[in-house]
């Protein structure tokens, strides 16, 4: 706590924030750390880096895309820290540089060569042996050369669209009168960034196994070998690969549900025409070739990245890490189900629902199991109680259990079943069209939300008659209801059928899908109506109490803060004396441990096999403790633009168990979890004075904790 002598510093002050796009790049830098982080799985070290790649596309175009067009249309407000969008591009373009030419560097200086000797090749095309390449120009005369369409670029030939995230090579031709000409040919996406050659087996191991080897070769170089069957009867002069990002930023107008989605295909559509935001090519790429691709492209200069070693694309290597070698990647692990839940012999009623009557409880996963989740909606869907099925969906990804099971409960048994689709789900719009079309088409009532937000609320509810009353079972959660994620994203389900907060959630989905004007919520905290002015009473409150000689402690565990108010608050406490840690995986635009502002405040951020991804609320209170969660982060978007859901742990067990056995073990990693420096930079916490390596990850996997808990539950009244 600041002095009585000490002047405060001024919490509002732009120096005291740091730039979100900096910081998010900084974030980057954290993916990369784990790259290179040896107790990693080789291929796992790979897959982090096809992350980063893949983190920084989605940067490009939308973080920069946004920079880009605020730019040329000669905007110039300051972002939080006081930077122009031109003074953002232009530290965002050396920060972003270093970090590929840093990814790519250690690529090929420790991660080739590892690769290598555990049996894996990535191999130039000019070190084949003749079979090998006799094998490639068979698959590029069967499977390549069919998809290709060089196209040309003369006065009768307007210069080819480049489309977004594409590979091509830019080819450089000479005819028989000796003019030069220019071609553009598309590397097909749907064949894979590299070509597997046969493997073939190694030597034996020490352990009597024999491993195989793997090779590969860059799609890229097989067409470039072969590229004179594109264009008989001209001299090919030289062809290099480039690839680009173009700007996918856009908002969606408001306007009328039944055109919202045309709407939304249309912007589709545009962003695949938006401007280019970065290229990358090879050093080796001539300037008179690289001129036409900037001329025509219409590229700054300074948005080319010039790389000096390959991948050209990192999300590439996602191909190698994908590699069925389990010598290689993180152990299996098999996600727990809680002995509640096992059925065992027959019951009359359903096992899911006599657990909730029973009392609320949570999910943590991966560590638990999505499937009771699943099987949450499918007994629903079968079960002749049930009247009525709500559901909001944001991302749910690719054949979905959860979308399978609502289908089936209106189609196949007659439910009532309403879905929010949230059309606007970045990057996930064209998937979410079809499942709305696909729900609409089995009789689903399918709505988009609200003109205006988006609805980032997880909520499934079930509407069950069971003679003496109409029950609703709820399940509120941290994360999307995709089975895929659910197994590498950390998130915290729960499931009640607590009347209050059931009477919430129907009022809530009633705000979704009609005209409901409520603002008052008994429990559920919903944005943008309540949350942020209950957080900030909260935050306030703590304030008081650490003012009135008690302990004021918070505990946030989120993905970003960002909101330039939120963290006014927060200093505020901090100056107050009030103990504040920070569990922020991403991006965090607060300043931590600077005297007189934030020496109360510690920022720490765990990266590891999961994505770090609940986001939970902790409020000392004087002893009488708080804690929430929900799918809200500390963002303007989260906190004015959104329908979000904060949900209160209200059974005294429960709240001790995520205090205890959640939050505060947080605080004890020593091997993934980096503090955050004044300036925005991380340092690595390591086990210090003969601490053993304590990893959180691993220990809601393996430790014994996690075996007393289930020791608990299984001897828990109640439970039998």
């Amino acid at each position: 706590m600041a002095g009585k002598d000490t002047e405060l510093i001024d919490v509002s002050s732009p120096e005291n924030l740091i730039n979100r796009e900096l910081g998010m790049l900084e974030f980057q830098r954290r993916v990369l750390d784990e790259a290179k982080d040896t107790s990693n799985p080789l291929l796992e070290r790979v897959r982090f880096l096809s992350i980063l790649g893949s983190n920084l596309d989605e940067f490009f175009m939308v973080r920069v895309g946004g920079l880009f067009l605020q730019n040329m249309e000669g905007i110039t407000t300051l972002s939080m820290d006081g930077l122009t969008p031109a003074e953002q591009l232009a530290d965002i373009r050396q920060v972003a540089n270093q970090l590929m030419a840093e990814g790519r560097q250690y690529f090929n200086e420790v991660l080739m060569p590892e690769l290598e000797n555990a049996g894996i090749h990535l191999l130039p095309y000019g070190s084949l042996s003749g079979k090998q390449q006799e094998t490639l120009r068979e698959y590029f005369r069967e499977v390549v050369y069919p998809i290709l369409t060089p196209l040309a670029f003369d006065p009768g030939h307007p210069f080819p669209h480049i489309s977004n995230l594409s590979v091509n090579l830019a080819v450089l031709l000479r005819d028989e009168e000796g003019l030069q000409h220019f071609a553009r040919v598309k590397v097909p996406d749907s064949l894979g960034h590299l070509v597997p050659l046969k493997r073939s087996s190694g030597s034996v191991k020490r352990d009597g196994t024999v491993p195989f080897h793997h090779y590969f070769v860059w799609l890229y170089d097989v067409i470039l070998a072969n590229l004179q069957d594109l264009f008989p009867g001209m001299e090919i002069v030289e062809a290099h690969p480039f690839h680009v990002v173009r700007n996918a930023d856009f908002e969606i107008q408001q306007i009328e549900s039944e055109d919202l989605m045309s709407a939304i295909e249309e912007e589709i559509r545009k962003r695949r025409f938006g401007p280019v935001v970065r290229l990358l090519v090879f050093e080796s790429m001539p300037k008179d070739m690289l001129g036409i691709l900037l001329e025509n492209l219409r590229v700054d200069q300074r948005d080319v990245y010039r790389l000096k070693h390959e991948p050209l694309v990192l999300v590439s290597l996602a191909q190698i890490a994908s590699i069925d070698r389990y010598d290689l990647h993180y152990p299996l692990y098999t996600p727990r189900i809680p002995r509640f839940l096992r059925v065992e012999g027959v019951s009359e009623e359903p096992v899911i629902f006599s657990a909730i009557r029973k009392g609320n409880f949570l999910l943590h996963h991966p560590y638990d199991s999505f499937t009771p989740t699943v099987e949450f909606l499918n007994t629903a869907a079968r079960d002749p109680k049930v009247m009525a099925i709500k559901a909001t969906l944001y991302r749910v990804g690719k054949n979905s259990p959860i979308v399978k099971a609502l289908l089936e409960a209106s189609r196949d048994y007659g439910k009532q079943v309403a879905v929010l689709v949230e059309l606007k789900a970045r990057f996930d719009e064209e998937s979410n069209i079809e499942w709305a079309r696909m729900l609409e088409q089995e009789g689903v009532h399918v709505t988009y939300g609200v003109m205006g937000l988006k609805t980032h609320s997880k909520m499934i509810m079930v509407v069950r008659n069971e003679g003496d009353a109409i029950r609703r079972y709820l399940h509120l959660g941290t994360g999307n209801y995709n089975h895929h994620t659910a197994q590498l994203y950390e998130d915290i389900g729960m499931f009640t059928c607590d009347d209050a907060i059931a009477e919430d959630a129907t009022d809530l989905f009633n705000l979704l899908t009609g005209y409901s004007r409520k603002r008052d919520y008994k429990k559920l905290l919903v944005a943008p109506i309540n949350l942020r002015s209950a957080i900030a009473a909260k935050i306030l409150r703590e304030i008081d109490h650490q003012s009135q000689g008690h302990k004021g402690y918070l505990i946030f565990k989120i993905n970003a803060l960002v909101d330039s108010g939120m963290i006014q608050l927060l200093y505020r406490a901090s100056q107050a004396g009030v103990k504040i840690v920070l569990l922020i995986r991403g991006t965090s635009c607060l300043r931590p441990g600077i005297p007189g502002l934030s020496e109360n405040i510690r920022v720490i951020s765990i990266l590891g096999r999961y994505l770090e991804h609940s986001r939970i609320y902790y409020f000392h209170n004087g002893g009488d403790e708080e804690i929430w969660m929900g799918s809200a982060d500390l963002m303007q978007r989260n906190l004015d633009r959104r329908v979000e859901t904060l949900f209160p742990l209200e059974d005294p067990e429960m709240v001790r168990y995520v205090r205890d056995q959640v939050l505060r073990v947080y605080l004890q990693d020593n091997t993934k979890a980096r503090m955050m420096r004044p300036d925005g930079s991380y340092y690595r916490l390591k086990p210090v004075n003969g601490a053993a390596p304590f990893s959180i990850q691993r220990h809601f996997m393996y430790d014994r904790q996690v075996q007393e808990r289930e020791a608990a539950e299984e001897s828990s009244e109640g439970r039998n």
